[in-house]
């Protein structure tokens, strides 16, 4: 049986938005077909539900970590990167039973806010359950991270093992960070039989910079409050994304999250290279940490293919792609239909479900969700979203 939904306007994101559209799916909310206003009066379609607002295909998170989301409200705001990662180290310990309610409110959190798939960091089993009995689908990204080389075949043992034991759930083998990972490591990250996706936090600092360039910054006390000896790195004359994009697997779908500190010739570097690379921006994250956001102008101008992302509830105080929305919106005046398309097919297409999710197109079954408080086409403070499929 068909079911008749309606709107003010009807955005399928693969094609031009329908002003009074219809959208008729099946009883499991498969797209069945997408019927202009006309059409529709002049077909005298009985049981049509309207809707005032603007439909939209479910949202995608392309960056969580969903183990970290009993640390809400438990980080200083504006410490930079260093000193942010120090207060993850020193606070993350937390009873079993807090870590999983925490983690099975942010799930239904997600799944209210109209997400309907998210990329994962995992560096433990914990999330399993939660994951397994979601409602939103979960790519799970098994995080490495050694930057002593010696400890190389250890670690990509233990994140082999872990993403073993995520299965049947997808999972990836990806590196946390430059800063965090040794030549050896990523050569054997490069070297798994993986996903046809990778992610990897970039750029997220100026001192990432700094620290590759000149062996200088505030990488220096970390590593040293780590206890780690860093005596065999030697400055590497380069960028960070220079130094490891190298590094990277061919053939994959790589997506460079944050990317706050990340220049024109960064990007010029990462076009040149040949892979296939989207950029994952979580700005409410960027604002949390380092109170800067990345330069949104260039990334628009080099026509990046760009995703949305939340980062953990300990660097956020939501779990909701539509905030991203709304304040890369009131920072970059970036237009509606510009970020709707991150924050659904982009990310759709870099985890590989664009022939599910992402669009209103026939045969797919993307979700569908009601936003609401628009003014003239825009969002704004008042805007809310409600998932209707």
């Amino acid at each position: 049986m068909s079911i008749y939904l309606s709107a003010s306007l009807v955005c399928p994101v693969s094609s031009p938005p329908l002003e009074n559209g219809v959208i008729s799916v099946d009883d499991a909310g498969r797209i069945l077909e997408l019927i202009p206003a006309d059409l529709a009066k002049e077909r005298n379609l009985e049981n049509v539900r309207f809707l005032e607002g603007v439909l939209v295909p479910g949202l995608v998170n392309t960056h969580v970590h969903l183990e970290l989301s009993h640390l809400k409200g438990k980080i200083e705001e504006g410490t930079g990167l260093p000193g942010f990662v120090r207060q993850v180290m020193q606070q993350r310990a937390a009873a079993g039973d807090e870590i999983s309610e925490a983690m099975k409110l942010a799930d239904a959190e997600q799944y209210r806010n109209g997400i309907v798939a998210a990329g994962d960091i995992s560096n433990q089993l914990v999330s399993k359950a939660v994951k397994m009995n979601s409602a939103v689908y979960y790519h799970t990204f098994v995080e490495t991270m050694g930057f002593n080389p010696v400890m190389a075949d250890e670690i990509i043992a233990r994140a082999k093992k872990l993403k073993q034991d995520f299965l049947p759930l997808t999972a990836a083998i990806a590196p946390h960070a430059p800063y965090s990972v040794s030549k050896p490591l990523f050569e054997l990250i490069r070297a798994e039989d993986n996903t046809a996706c990778i992610t990897i936090h970039n750029q997220e600092t100026a001192e990432e910079n700094q620290f590759f360039e000149r062996k200088e910054g505030h990488f220096l006390d970390l590593y040293k409050f780590l206890g780690l000896d860093i005596s065999f790195f030697q400055a590497q004359q380069l960028t960070s994304l220079q130094y490891f994009l190298p590094l990277m697997p061919h053939n994959t779908r790589i997506l460079l999250v944050h990317n706050t500190f990340t220049s024109a010739q960064d990007i010029e570097f990462a076009l040149e290279s040949g892979k296939d690379i989207y950029w994952c921006l979580c700005p409410n994250a960027n604002l949390y940490i380092e109170k800067r956001l990345p330069d949104l102008k260039l990334f628009r101008q080099e026509g990046l293919n760009i995703t949305l992302g939340t980062d953990s509830l300990g660097s956020n105080h939501q779990l909701s792609i539509l905030e991203e929305m709304k304040t890369l919106h009131f920072q970059a005046d970036i237009p509606f239909h510009e970020l709707l398309c991150w924050a659904t097919l982009n990310g759709a297409r870099f985890l590989g479900l664009d022939q599910q999710l992402g669009s209103f197109e026939k045969g797919k079954k993307p979700g569908i969700n009601l936003i609401t408080g628009m003014k003239d086409g825009t969002l704004t403070p008042d805007t809310t979203i409600q998932r209707i499929l």
